[in-house]
């Protein structure tokens, strides 16, 4: 079910360990999944079977998209991956520094 986030909520998976929190997200309906199955707000009720193909959430790192329209923190790591409305988001690449010739 799709609704509108906003920065600062904090989402778990329903299939593993995973926990994210929102940093920054466009206020439009959006779907997060992990490991094939809706995240939700607050602590998970049941733990579900992973679905599709999952390389798994570390914590401490940021998830972005290509955009970089939306970024989200995991705070607890698992097994499965974070897409949102059917697109999986990885790790936001580090920025590279200038140098000091």
């Amino acid at each position: 079910m799709a609704q509108i986030y906003k920065p600062g909520v904090k989402l778990s998976s329903r299939v593993c360990k995973t926990q994210i929190m929102v940093l920054r997200i466009p206020a439009v309906e959006l779907e997060i999944f992990c490991g094939g199955s809706p995240m939700e707000v607050g602590d998970p009720v049941a733990l579900k079977e992973l679905q599709g193909e999952n390389n798994g959430t570390l914590v401490g790192k940021r998830y972005t998209d290509e955009s970089e329209t939306m970024e989200f923190l995991c705070t607890r790591g698992g097994e499965g991956s974070i897409s949102i409305s059917g697109y999986k988001i990885g790790i936001k690449a580090a920025k590279k520094l200038p140098s000091s010739d």
